[in-house]
């Protein structure tokens, strides 16, 4: 059985239970700065290729870096959202064959990182330590030409400078991270940190992040780690996912089969669902880093690093805390999925308002996690005076919960008074003498369907509220309609 064996359907679960997976990920944001760590060069995504470049970050001779003040002010906001101790630093030169850099070396902080010794809790309360979140410059991009856009089939290779010396802040986590949910689940949090604190747009498609991920296996109970393997450049939790769950199966079959797990660099073939192997694992003696001897050593003092911390807002877990507080201070399963949603779009502030303004939290929870993101940018700026007094006619009764959604799409489209445009749109609340008139019509148009809901069948009610909002066309609330249900049943 070879290295590269495939990893056939899936393993016993018994089997599975028999081992612990231990995993470290690395992950590399790149800073929001207007230019590049070293140079003046502009850091922007997506133009022309090679046109974003100088002599500093092509390596030219005689070229000499410059440390860009804003990344490392960014560095510092990261550091303090994940609990670090920001220290002394200093800049290496770490040497490798880069065929996507120029110089053929990267700077980068080795022994002495600027932040140090952090943590970042999960969601669901799992602590992970973070060993270090350094700067360094990122690289250039290859393009492999060929059939699969990998360097096996490639016919030729192009190579684009423009994002070599875009500052980078590499954040290691430690060995902490136990199963596939919680690493992304993890990457999933500090990408919402990385947001939060204006240091990175968290683009994982576009390469503004992106995570390496480490991975080993040891036998249930064991304290001694197993031999791991890194997965590199990975740029969707969805990949994250799959490629963990398909290393650690691949890991334990190797074992189970009397091999042994080399330790190496793999590569996360999305499209085949498998890792291949890249190259043998370097470890830090293989970089051969040495200090950069054109870059002094970094020490932001104590009134730099206060200005930093001072000027953080609230963290995705504080700002879930405070929606949570809305709620009553607890959240049904479902609820704390809304929030989330909520947060991770930056609607937190607009539903916070609106409960301000007399809104029920439910209410605006729930709209504001579907119909106001559906709406995107649109839904974005939303004024919070029209998703209040529009969240109010709903709990009210004036509205019915598909008349709300219409009129919210419209307010989105064109702005507005909701009053105003649910009254242009037709829609009136229904009264209850009309309502039961209609109520009474759908059934006795189903009377096996009402046979079942008057002995007790609850589900069955969804029928009469579908066939009374389609005769009112959507004038109708759905739960004054199962109201009339529950009364006619008696």
């Amino acid at each position: 059985m070879s290295a590269d064996r495939e990893v056939d359907g899936e393993m016993d679960r018994d089997a599975v239970r028999e081992w612990e997976t231990v995993i470290g990920l690395e992950v590399h944001t790149e800073l929001a700065t207007q230019t590049k760590l070293f140079c003046g060069c502009p850091n922007a995504f997506g133009d022309e290729p090679n046109t974003n470049v100088c002599p500093v970050c092509l390596g030219l001779p005689g070229s000499l870096p410059v440390l860009n003040a804003q990344a490392v002010e960014l560095a510092m906001r990261i550091g303090t959202a994940l609990h670090c101790e920001i220290r002394p630093s200093s800049f290496a030169r770490k040497n490798y064959f880069y065929p996507d850099q120029a110089k053929d070396y990267q700077i980068s902080q080795y022994d002495e990182p600027i932040n140090a010794k952090g943590w970042l809790q999960l969601p669901e309360g799992v602590v992970v330590g973070v060993t270090r979140a350094h700067l360094e410059e990122d690289t250039g991009k290859l393009t492999h030409v060929g059939a699969s856009g990998r360097i096996n089939a490639a016919h030729h290779a192009l190579v684009d400078y423009n994002r070599s010396g875009v500052p980078l802040v590499e954040i290691v986590s430690e060995p902490d991270i136990r199963t596939a949910a919680q690493a992304r689940a993890y990457a999933a949090e500090l990408r919402g940190i990385l947001v939060a604190t204006g240091a990175s747009d968290g683009r994982m498609e576009e390469g503004s992040m992106r995570i390496d991920a480490n991975i080993s296996v040891r036998p249930a109970g064991s304290s001694e780690f197993g031999t791991r393997c890194e997965i590199k450049n990975l740029n969707s939790l969805r990949s994250l996912g799959r490629a963990i769950e398909y290393e650690v199966a691949r890991q334990i079959a190797l074992i189970d089969a009397g091999e042994a797990v080399r330790q190496e660099t793999r590569h996360w073939d999305e499209a085949a669902g498998r890792t291949e192997s890249m190259r043998s694992k370097e470890e830090a003696n293989d970089y051969r880093y040495f200090p950069e001897p054109d870059l002094v050593p970094l020490a932001p003092d104590a009134a730099w690093q206060g200005r930093v911390g001072a000027a953080l807002g609230p963290m995705p877990a504080d700002r879930r805390a405070l929606l949570t507080d809305l709620l009553g201070g607890s959240a049904t399963e479902a609820q704390a999925e809304q929030i989330r949603a909520v947060v991770d779009l930056g609607l937190d502030a607009l539903v916070s308002a609106a409960v301000a303004a007399g809104a029920p939290a439910a209410l605006a929870l729930t709209r504001a996690s579907n119909e106001v993101a559906a709406e995107g940018e649109a839904g974005q700026a939303l004024p919070v005076e029209s998703f209040a007094a529009l969240l109010s006619l709903e709990a009210s009764g004036a509205l019915s919960a598909t008349q709300c959604k219409a009129v919210l799409h419209e307010l989105a489209e064109r702005g507005g008074d909701p009053a105003a445009l649910a009254k242009e749109m037709g829609f009136e609340a229904l009264g209850p003498d009309s309502l039961a008139a209609v109520v009474a019509e759908v059934i006795a148009s189903l009377p096996d369907e009402w046979k079942r809901y008057a002995e007790g069948e609850d589900k069955v009610s969804g029928v009469f509220v579908q066939g009374v909002m389609k005769a009112t066309k959507g004038q109708a609330n759905g739960k004054d309609v199962v109201a009339e249900l529950r009364r006619l049943r008696g």
